[in-house]
């Protein structure tokens, strides 16, 4: 076995492809380089702060529709629609958990289409089953990224084969860094296929080709076509799941709503769509929509509604208890930004439930309306996508990382051992002064008859067990419900078949809110991730960055220090609720001299 001193110099001298800080993704935000001060000092103006990077986006997404890119791709969503095509959207981490969501909310519309409106779903062709998400190392992946997984091109080859990709089809394969190997992998193998490929990233196209070949190499086949998504470095250094992939979700969500309407009105006449209220809509109405979205939430009312929020969070994390959200329709949005905290902030992963060992997560989600199985096809919308391959694929593909604790478990039945479903689950509020909240995004608030009957009697079942329970309600109305606090973010959300409105504003209030609380409670430094996980080639670059940074030395001498934090950290208990950062010891050492 290889010292850590011996795979640190191995890293230098082997892996100089996978050292992006040339990347602007990967690089401090100048309006939030103070970000840690100023959170101690105030939550509010923390707050402030972080929303400010947001305007950024507006402007970057005039310039994205505006580019013959975006409307090659509403065409080529809308052809593959009406041909009964199949649309791939390919990604891994927060990439792939938000080609997951819009797959989720695909099904949505085409399901409650049929359930609420028979006759006239009887009419259109079922193109339920026309989008298809892939993530790397399958649904699994929703709760962690696999480790291995994101380094390998030939992985993402094989995974977007096995899901049936073929000719006519188009893939869209989306990469916040742009260098993704496991998403450039489906770039090409989309394009062997004779799938209609485009390829999406968050950084400048220049940029990407001057410092990463492989990301050149795609970049430079004029048969796959490009859609630059850049906005800018990140609120957090190098946290892709803020900036980049908020842009994402309104770029190619709002694609593929222009597809879906536009089909649904060759389809239907307009007197049988009518009743749907399905909007208008036009590429340039998105940038101008959004701008308005923020322009809401940093009202003054919703800053303080938000800072009320972290506070109650960052109390129970303080006194040692955790945090269980409770949602229904919008579980996969609040799950999203939930597990994605972990290789953040270093937190405890979702626990599986035959695990009596590992730390219990600081914040978990649940639906209390039905149980687990159930929940994960309200998630998911159709039944869980696990991997199950052989010990023979891997081997086949040459990918060491994966394998080298054995078999991976990616399979259906290990996914079901994510308890999100109304089971009591006694590890959740076992700890003193844990919470218990529930979240509401848009007509959720108001909603009358058997599923908020249901969905409330649930949270009344579990609410005694804890110290603590809160309502969140993001939308137009103030939550009603019998709960100790609420807190209200009050915005108005334009109508959507893919409900895009509800997830960006889900999606900005919760990131606001993770982010904020692990702020104050220490694991950022400056704008910096100081506790970021090292499970990847891309995340140890970035581990040792940050240690140079943070400690004032080079490169090479953070590399060292981080790779003796990691072996020391490896071997120490995470059994605890508050394992210790391999990056935030090798900065402590160094500081110490």
């Amino acid at each position: 076995m290889h010292t850590p001193r011996a795979q640190a110099r191995l890293f230098l001298e082997n892996e100089k492809a996978f050292r992006l800080g040339a990347l602007p993704t990967e690089q401090s935000h100048p309006v939030t380089a103070t970000l840690s001060d100023t959170m101690a000092k105030s939550t509010v103006d923390g707050i402030e702060t972080l929303m400010r990077v947001d305007d950024d986006i507006p402007p970057a997404m005039q310039r994205i529709v505006a580019d013959p890119a975006f409307s090659q791709l509403v065409e080529a969503l809308t052809e593959a629609i009406v041909a009964g095509r199949r649309v791939f959207l390919t990604g891994c981490g927060a990439t792939g958990r938000l080609a997951i969501l819009l797959e989720a909310a695909w099904r949505t519309f085409w399901q409650e289409l049929r359930a609420s409106w028979p006759s006239l779903y009887a009419t259109l062709p079922n193109r339920e089953d026309t989008f298809v998400s892939v993530m790397a190392g399958g649904d699994h992946a929703l709760i962690r990224s696999v480790e291995g997984f994101e380094d390998s091109t030939d992985l993402g080859r094989y995974q977007l084969k096995e899901a049936g990709v073929g000719a006519g089809d188009v893939v869209v394969a989306v990469t916040e860094g742009g260098e993704t190997s496991f998403v450039i992998g489906t770039a090409w193998q989309g394009l062997e296929a004779g799938a209609r490929v485009f390829f999406a990233y968050n950084n400048p196209t220049e940029v990407l080709r001057e410092h990463v070949a492989r990301s050149r190499e795609v970049i430079e086949e004029p048969r796959i076509t490009k859609l630059d998504l850049f906005t800018g470095s990140m609120a957090i250094a190098g946290s892709t799941r803020m900036q980049a992939t908020t842009t994402e979700l309104l770029a190619i969500g709002g694609a593929l709503e222009l597809a879906l309407l536009d089909v649904i009105s060759r389809w239907a006449p307009p007197e049988a769509v009518r009743p749907l209220g399905l909007p208008a809509r036009r590429a340039e109405d998105y940038p101008r929509m959004f701008a308005q979205l923020v322009e809401q939430l940093r009202r003054r009312e919703n800053v303080e509604a938000i800072a009320g929020l972290i506070r109650w969070e960052e109390s129970v994390y303080r006194k040692q208890g955790l945090v269980t959200y409770m949602t229904d329709r919008f579980l996969l949005d609040v799950l999203t930004d939930t597990t994605e905290r972990a290789p953040t902030f270093r937190l405890p992963p979702f626990r599986k439930c035959d695990d009596a060992v590992s730390a219990r997560s600081w914040a978990f989600v649940k639906n209390p309306r039905c149980g687990t199985r159930e929940a994960w096809f309200r998630v998911l919308r159709r039944e869980p996508r696990g991997i199950d391959w052989p010990m023979s694929v891997y081997e086949s593909l040459n990918v060491v990382t994966v394998i080298r604790n054995g078999l991976p478990r990616l399979n259906n039945a290990e996914i079901a051992k994510f308890v999100i479903g109304n089971e009591c689950d006694p590890s959740r509020f076992e700890a003193n002064d844990s919470g218990l909240a529930m979240i509401l995004v848009g007509g959720e608030i108001t909603q009358q008859g058997p599923l908020r009957e249901a969905f409330d009697a649930g949270f009344a079942e579990h609410a005694p067990h804890f110290a603590r329970t809160a309502a969140i309600g993001i939308g137009p109305s103030r939550p009603d419900r019998q709960v100790q606090t609420v807190f209200h973010v009050a915005c108005e959300l334009a109508d959507s078949p893919l409900q895009l409105w509800e997830r960006l504003a889900a999606k900005l209030v919760l990131n606001l809110m993770s982010t904020a609380t692990m702020v104050r409670i220490g694991r950022v430094d400056g704008n910096y991730m100081s506790h970021v996980e090292t499970t990847n080639k891309k995340l140890i670059d970035r581990g040792t960055r940050l240690v140079a940074h943070l400690a004032g030395v080079d490169y090479e001498t953070a590399c060292y220090a981080l790779h003796e934090a990691m072996h020391e950290v490896a071997h120490q208990d995470r059994t605890t609720k508050d394992a210790p950062s391999p990056v935030a010891v090798a900065v402590e050492r160094l500081r110490k001299g």
